[in-house]
């Protein structure tokens, strides 16, 4: 197998200072610095050797450079134009016998419909943090061939994907993942680790791609159902879902037909029960 030279503390430095970039909070980056960080995702993920990697910022390359030699190849999603030019330079550099593995697409991964080469089989990513959700969601949903997916985001956000019913921290973020995968905490990773240290600590979910619940309605009518139940969260569903239902007698009729009690709240109620509950008739 061919390997690669990852990227340290002083690598990513320099790296940066040769490109003039400093990691912008608007861009959500910070830079992952630490070998055994990167190691530990890529082991986590648990890549088959015939794996197409989606990558989505990957920045200056570190997490990149230790998914090329476990992966049949890798596609990297970068926003920033700067950084985009750069990564396959630094591929051919680090990684000269894994170069015709890597492909690097210099677009924002919230507009991303398709992909050059083959469909990717999963989703390993330090995702951009203030808009990890919409990105993970959306390519979920975009590319149904993701299998697998392991990212790093915030702890907060990686406690809120992976909640169950009835958690303090159970919300629309968890139903939505849990329509297309199971989601489950897969670590915790300090603040050291990159560059510049972010102010929050991070954490890695793991989702692994199942059938979405048996319905009549579409992925659409139950993601409008589930925003409308935790729109207003304290409120019995009875409620809270009189606006999307027409009213709180039509919302009851509704809730009743499901098998659902009418003053049950959204944090509940399962995915398989957000699906039954969107499939009544209105």
């Amino acid at each position: 197998m061919s390997d690669a030279q990852l990227l340290g503390p002083a690598e990513v430095r320099a790296l940066a200072a040769e490109l003039g970039v400093r990691p912008t909070k608007q861009l959500g980056q910070n830079f992952v610095i630490d070998h055994g960080t990167v190691r530990r995702i890529v082991r986590t993920a648990g890549l088959r050797d015939d794996d197409v990697v989606l990558e989505v910022g990957p920045g200056l390359g570190s997490l990149t450079l230790a998914l090329l030699p476990h992966a049949a190849r890798v596609t990297a999603v970068e926003i920033d134009p700067v950084l985009a030019a750069r990564l396959p330079r630094t591929v051919a550099e680090r990684a000269p016998g894994l170069v015709d593995r890597f492909e690097v697409v210099n677009a924002d991964a919230l507009q991303v419909e398709t992909l050059p080469g083959p469909p990717p089989t999963a989703l390993v990513a330090n995702l951009p943090y203030n808009v990890a959700v919409p990105v993970l969601l959306h390519l979920l949903e975009r590319f149904a061939t993701i299998r697998t997916t392991l990212v790093m985001v915030q702890s907060e956000v990686a406690d809120r994907l992976a909640a169950e019913p009835g958690s303090r921290v159970y919300g629309v973020p968890s139903v939505k993942a849990q329509w297309y995968a199971s989601v489950a905490r897969a670590g915790s990773v300090g603040r050291a680790v990159f560059w510049p240290a972010p102010n929050v600590d991070s954490g890695l979910v793991a989702l692994e791609r199942r059938d979405p619940p048996a319905t009549t309605a579409t992925r659409e009518q139950v993601f409008a159902l589930v925003d409308a139940a935790f729109a207003q969260r304290r409120k019995g569903l009875r409620a809270a879902l009189a606006g999307w239902a027409g009213s709180p007698a039509a919302a009851e009729e509704r809730l009743r037909a499901a098998g659902i009690p009418p003053l049950t709240r959204g944090e509940a109620l399962t995915v398989a029960d957000f699906a039954r509950l969107a499939a009544t008739a209105p």
